[in-house]
């Protein structure tokens, strides 16, 4: 799949994305990938996984998956079911053990071992659609080949006045014509980090935080004195907060 075209938007609109860029990255400045991976296809591996489960349950599974299974070589020839004991606290389990297996197998074969850097090549391997791509992309090569847009991306998108579409493409479209190409991949981390933090799903604190104060057709009142000092906009530090995932679409039957 190509580069979504992005459609062409006016100097308001985005010297509006840009001042929201830049609240978001002051409030956000360790803003990053919450999955823990140390090579590209650990990265890749853990998107599979992180379908319909949080990351850090993720993060609790993929140590000793990892150990046990050091390369994608390691991974491709084994099979799904020695992979399987370690997902099985994961949902989808089986499906992803198949995913994995399958996605290491094609590396192998049609990639000499190496992830591609190319998103029609990601594609191919089973498991992967535009989002997952999009993740390796962007965090494992610094390849800004999109934005990633997950369930928070897109309610904050739609929240925000950035986009009115609810088709992930179309989102990641509007984005890409909003925020410069260089940002693409952060901006994905900053609006998850404000949606999780603040501009959660039910919107009862947007009215008092000062970054949705701004943008969000959630918290359309007055600005007072009292809900200021109520919100503080200090830096936040991710690494101390639990979150849910990146969601990519995984089906399995929900066998015993």
């Amino acid at each position: 799949m190509d580069i979504p075209k992005a459609p062409k938007k006016s100097a308001a609109q985005v010297a509006r994305a840009a001042r929201l860029f830049k609240a978001l990255q002051t409030r956000y400045p360790t803003a990053h990938c919450a999955l823990n991976w140390s090579q590209p296809h650990e990265l890749l591996i853990a998107t599979i996984l992180s379908a319909q489960s949080t990351d850090v349950g993720v993060n609790k599974a993929t140590p000793a998956l990892f150990a046990a299974f050091p390369t994608p070589r390691d991974f491709a020839n084994a099979s799904p079911a020695k992979i399987e004991p370690y997902v099985k606290t994961l949902n989808f389990w089986r499906n992803k053990a198949k995913a994995v297996h399958e996605s290491m197998r094609i590396v192998c074969e049609q990639f000499h071992g190496e992830v591609p850097r190319d998103m029609k090549q990601l594609l191919t391997l089973r498991g992967v659609a535009r989002k997952t791509a999009n993740v390796v992309l962007g965090n494992a090569f610094d390849m800004q080949m999109g934005v990633v847009v997950d369930t928070h991306v897109g309610r904050l998108a739609r929240r925000m006045g950035l986009s009115k579409h609810e088709d992930p493409v179309d989102v990641e479209a509007d984005l890409m014509g909003l925020f410069p190409r260089a940002d693409w991949c952060v901006l994905s981390h900053l609006l998850i980090a404000h949606g999780r933090d603040a501009c959660k799903a039910r919107g009862e604190s947007c009215k008092s935080d000062l970054i949705c104060r701004e943008f969000c057709i959630n918290a359309k009142v007055p600005t007072t004195r009292s809900t200021k000092a109520a919100t503080s906009n200090k830096p936040v530090n991710l690494k101390l907060k639990k979150s849910k995932s990146l969601k990519p679409v995984a089906k399995q039957s929900r066998r015993p």
